[in-house]
Order: structure tokens, then sequence, then C-alpha cells
């Protein structure tokens, strides 16, 4: 179809259509919207385009994920992040160079998922990261504004296991974790897949380490508003989804009351 003959129906009909996943409709519904007001703010008029089809579509209720590893699941993914490279590196009919290869290319992408793990980082930030963003003497890692999605620069503390972490770290370029063909990692869904399977989790995103993170040390009676700023949440109802996992300090605080019955 011509960009110029895009109705408002025909948008309609194709986020309605997605329905069963609303999550994906909504995201398609967006890029829709922002590719065709490019078209209409274009002077050139290169595109014959003076309305947006997308725009005034409601988009579908999303619930949020509620899904964090339990302690078992984060031991279990921890032994498949070791398991991992020597399980890529034992590939039949292929040189011991390529072996080694593919087992440092394998180290590369579990530590990135560890790094994850211990940080509460996003992917984009872990594969992006510098090892001029970190101040291991300090125990900072300083983000910067065009690799958070806030766009603001981040100063986040580093936690023990994550300075032990990024201090067994080979450098092997600027880049904490190199590619194989451009200057970082770009990619980690084969490798997640892998792991996912190997330790035998079932229904867990990537992401879902960022939840897992955040949900352990709600529960364990970090405040919100510390965990906020450990993720580098700029609105505090982004923080408060976790705060029903907060029940168990709520109620040692409780029962610090006087007994009186």
């Amino acid at each position: 179809m011509r960009v110029s003959t895009i109705t408002h129906r025909d948008v309609s009909e194709l986020h309605a259509s997605l329905k069963s996943t609303p999550y994906r409709a909504n995201r398609v519904l967006a890029l829709l919207h922002k590719m065709f007001s490019f078209a209409a703010a274009d002077s050139t008029n290169e595109w014959c385009v003076t309305a947006n089809p997308a725009a005034g579509i409601p988009r579908f209720h999303e619930e949020k994920r509620d899904r964090w590893l339990s302690e078992d699941e984060l031991q279990r993914l921890a032994a498949a992040l070791q398991e991992y490279p020597s399980r890529c590196a034992a590939v039949a009919k292929v040189s011991e160079k390529q072996r080694q290869f593919l087992h440092k290319e394998a180290q590369r992408a579990m530590n990135s998922i560890r790094l994850m793990m211990v940080t509460g980082c996003r992917k984009g930030e872990a594969l992006t990261a510098k090892w001029t963003d970190f101040d291991l003497a300090r125990h900072i890692w300083t983000k910067p504004s065009h690799h958070t999605k806030q766009k603001r620069t981040e100063h986040v503390p580093l936690s023990e296991q994550a300075l032990s972490l990024l201090e067994g770290l080979p450098h092997e370029g600027e880049y904490l974790f190199a590619g194989r063909t451009g200057a970082c990692l770009t990619d980690l869904k084969g490798p997640w897949a892998k792991v996912s399977e190997m330790a035998g989790l079932t229904g867990v995103r990537i992401h879902d380490l960022r939840h897992s993170f955040a949900s352990h040390l709600v529960s364990s009676g970090v405040s919100l508003p510390i965990v906020g700023r450990l993720l580098g949440h700029t609105q505090p109802q982004t923080t408060a989804r976790y705060a029903h996992l907060a029940d168990n300090p709520l109620r040692d605080a409780a029962n610090r009351f006087p007994i009186v019955l």
C-alpha cells in the first residue's frame, strides 16, 4: 500500500487483529504513529501525508508482568551460566582455535547476563557499558545519558558482587563485552534462550532479571525510594509496582508494638 492511501480504518483494523497480544499490538500502533508523524511533518510533502491515520486509536490494556526469579531459580540460572561456555565449546569438528573462540564469546555473553543479575541494569546498559564508565576504586558505575532510558546521567553504587564480577573481567577493548564483528555485543537472544532452558526456567524474559533484582531487595526490607534510585527510576510510581512485596518488613515493624493482649 502507498503511504498516502492508508486510512485510519486500515490502522485500526491492523491494531484490532493483534488483540490477542496487546503489548505487541500497542507497540505496532506506536511505531506507525511515529512513522506517519514523520511523514506528515516533511516540508516537501514527499509522501503526500497531511494527517496521521494512527492518531486517536485507543490502546489495549496491558497487564504488567509480575514474573521474577525465586532464590532457587537464581541458583539454577547461575549454574547454567557457569556451564554454558564449556557446552558451546564442545562442538564436534572444529579446531582448537575455534573452540577457544566459541568459549570466550559465550563467556562474554554469560558475564553480561551476570551483570544484569547483580545490578538490575537494562540489557542495553550492560551491552554498551565501557570501562571508562566505571570507577572501581569508588564502586561507582556512571551510566551516560545516551545509554539510559530516561536520557539522564546516572551514578549507581556497585555491590560487592558486581565489583567482584567486574574485577574478574578481561579487558578486550573499550567495551566490557566485545562483539564478534562490532565494538560490543548487540544481542543475547540465542544465549538467553539456551541458558533459560538449561536452568529449567519457563516464562522468563531477560528483562525479568531487572524485576528479580528489585523484587528481592524490596522483599528483604530495602525501601522503595532506594530501590528506585538503584534502578534509575525518575517517577516513584514506577517503583511502586513492587510495593506489594514489602509485606514482611511492614509486618516486622508492626510486631514491634508492645504486647498488650
